[in-house]
């Protein structure tokens, strides 16, 4: 290799034009919103500001048992509804075994994500394993912890909302007219 010129080309210089480095005033034109819905609080801000939490009364009725998927609820309307008012991004369920879990969401935790939660930690169990298999409700205590619900359970479903769709109650209702 004696003074020859390379015939090669060198990829990573040649072929590309000079760019001007960005100018100091750019500014980004498009940012990425966040994920959160308007509305949806940090249970820290609420515990902050003093907002008492509400829970939808519906998780009294379910008679869900813990160990089976949310959807097998009968009214899937239920499992929509906000688990809280005002709306949260996540809260921690705390039973009196001691176990805890986080239900989340960032467009507020509805009452299907508190259950999706629960049932992730009960989903392999037996039902013989379970002394109460059935979710009785929730509850808030400011005192013991703002950011947490305690999660009760008992031995029986109690009692069931009037299950079905709303078409079905509209049938039924159009059926006893036509009877009358």
């Amino acid at each position: 290799m004696s003074g020859e010129p390379l015939t090669k080309v060198d990829s990573a210089v040649q072929g590309l034009e000079a760019t001007s480095p960005p100018k100091e005033g750019h500014i980004h034109k498009h940012r990425r919103a966040s994920s959160s819905a308007n509305g949806v609080m940090n249970i820290n801000d609420l515990e902050a500001q003093g907002t008492d939490l509400q829970i939808a009364k519906e998780t009294q009725m379910l008679g869900w048992k813990v160990n089976t998927s949310p959807t097998s609820i009968d009214d899937k309307d239920y499992l929509k509804m906000m688990l809280t008012t005002p709306p949260v991004k996540k809260i921690d369920l705390h039973f009196k075994t001691g176990l805890h879990v986080t239900a989340r969401n960032l467009k507020g935790v509805t009452i299907k994500d508190a259950m999706d939660a629960i049932h992730k930690s009960f989903k392999k169990r037996p039902d013989d394993e379970l002394p109460e298999p059935y979710l009785r409700g929730f509850e808030w205590d400011k005192e013991e912890s703002w950011t947490s619900l305690l999660v009760h359970l008992s031995t029986n479903a109690g009692a069931k909302p009037a299950g079905g769709s709303s078409k079905k109650k509209k049938k039924a209702a159009a059926v006893e007219e036509e009877a009358a």
